[in-house]
Parts: C-alpha cells; sequence; structure tokens
C-alpha cells in the first residue's frame, strides 16, 4: 500500500521557498569558493559557516537511518566517482584540476527543510565531463517540466532518462532518486530517475504529482554505469566502475499551474570554477 504524501498550503509554500532560497544562496558562495587545493573539511567547514550565517541548521549533520552512523558532515561532498553522501572525513586528496565536485546541502530553516545538490568542475574538465555535466544539468530541467499535476510521476523519469541515456550515452544510478520532503528531510513519494522494469520497483510509478507536493529531484548520472558501490555502514556511494559522476538536485513545488522550482537559479551557476 502506497503511503499518504503530505500536502502543504499556499502558507507553507512560503516558508519552504525561503528555505531552498537559501540553499540556493550557499551554492552561489561555493561556486566563489571551490578551488584546486581545498580538503573536504575546509569544505564542510565553510558550509557549516554559511549555514550559521544564513541562521539555518544542517539538515544532514547527525541525520540516521537504519545500519548506518549518524550523518558526520554538514553538506554531501563528492567527488568524481563519488555518485552522493560523500562526507568531509572519508579518505580524499584536496581538490585538483579536472576534479568533478557534488555538493548536497539541505538546511532547515524555520522549520522548513531545503534541499539541493549541484556539480562543478575545478579549472578545467574532459570533454566528456563537461559532456556529462551538460546531460545532468538538461536531464533535471526536462525532468522538472515533466512534473505537471495530474500526470504520473513516471513522466520525471521517462523524461530523465530520455536525456541522459537517450540521449547523450550516460547511466543513471540505480535504485536512487527523489524524495518527497517539508518539515522532515524524506517523505513520500519516492521519485525514480529511471523507468522501472518490473511495477514492484517502483509503486509510486504511476502515482499523479498533485497540487501542494513538495519533491526533491535528483539524477545521478555516470559515465560507465548505472550499478553503485558501498561499503556496509558507510555513508559515501561510488559508482560501481569508479567512472565519473555528477548530482543534481532541486526543490519543486507542484502547483495547479505547474512545477514550481523553488531552487530557480542554479542553472545559472558556471560549469567550471577556481579558475
Amino acid at each position: 500500500m502506497m503511503k499518504t504524501v503530505p500536502l502543504i498550503s499556499s502558507k507553507d509554500a512560503k516558508e519552504a521557498a525561503v528555505s531552498a532560497k537559501h540553499v540556493v544562496e550557499i551554492h552561489y558562495a561555493l561556486t566563489d569558493f571551490l578551488c584546486a587545493g581545498l580538503s573536504l573539511p575546509e569544505i564542510d567547514a565553510f558550509v557549516g559557516t554559511k549555514l550559521r550565517d544564513l541562521k539555518c541548521k544542517s539538515a544532514f549533520h547527525k541525520y540516521k537511518i537504519p545500519a548506518q552512523p549518524p550523518f558526520p558532515s554538514q553538506s554531501c561532498i563528492s567527488v568524481n566517482d563519488c555518485v552522493v553522501h560523500g562526507t568531509h572525513i572519508m579518505p580524499q586528496s584536496p581538490l585538483s584540476a579536472g576534479d568533478l565536485i557534488s555538493v548536497d546541502i539541505g538546511v532547515k530553516h524555520n522549520g522548513w527543510i531545503g534541499d539541493a545538490a549541484w556539480t562543478w568542475g575545478i579549472e578545467h574538465v574532459s570533454e566528456e565531463n563537461q559532456k556529462l555535466m551538460q546531460a545532468g544539468r538538461e536531464s533535471l530541467a526536462s525532468g522538472i517540466k515533466a512534473m505537471q499535476p495530474g500526470r504520473p510521476m513516471m513522466d520525471f523519469a521517462r523524461a530523465v532518462q530520455g536525456v541522459a541515456e537517450s540521449k547523450y550515452g550516460f547511466y543513471l544510478t540505480r535504485g536512487l532518486g527523489g524524495h518527497g520532503y517539508g518539515k522532515t528531510l524524506h517523505s513520500p513519494p519516492f521519485v525514480s530517475n529511471v523507468v522501472p522494469t518490473h511495477p514492484s520497483e517502483w509503486p509510486d510509478g504511476w502515482r499523479t504529482f498533485e497540487a501542494g507536493m513538495l519533491i526533491a529531484v535528483e539524477p545521478m548520472l555516470a559515465v560507465g554505469t548505472g550499478q553503485i558501490e558501498n561499503v556496509r555502514g558507510t555513508w559515501p556511494i561510488f559508482s560501481a566502475d569508479h567512472s565519473m559522476t555528477v548530482h543534481y538536485e532541486a526543490d519543486v513545488h507542484i502547483t495547479e499551474d505547474g512545477p514550481v522550482d523553488l531552487t530557480e537559479g542554479l542553472q545559472e551557476i558556471p560549469y567550471i570554477v577556481g579558475g
């Protein structure tokens, strides 16, 4: 049986929009900050400072799920083959020219969550990695447009998969996807980035988008595989073949008139930083 999806009022939507705006502000600050030579602890400390400046708390720090220790970082920092959930304490050399870094920011402000991720290239990237970033950004934008009230959530997956895999030839990570959120970081529905091969893989796939839903959608792409590698009891998730990855996430409010990207402005962030 599918779980009930919480729907928000117009007043709540304004509060959620403020939290999403703070997430965007931190991503813009990171755009100016990121450069070769920075360590993951330095990047996470920077995020923590920005959160405090905005009178926010991290929605990720000490977050707990079964069979995992509390999440240790202020943000998720994932470099190169790390798809998601990278931490500031995992073994990782300082950033180098050519690296791809994805930073997932979760804020809590006045009780409301904002949650979005973006990927940058450090100084320069290969032609393949430039296309990987383009595919990630374009697939997210296409997916958001497909989130129309009354339409099945499967439309989102079709749109994202049509760009990332059919157009660009990359791989969307299987088993991971977006989620509802609001006053909690994760709530129903689960929103897959890929069309399932069997209905049991995604029971929410034929659920329809409804006005009042808050959904964080997040395509995760890898160059060589849709499979993952994860050591049980640790947070970071890697591409199974250790090929390069990107992660793009936006907060979307479904209204009667269509989807509203509460994290609008992220698409204006430059691809390359630190040059």
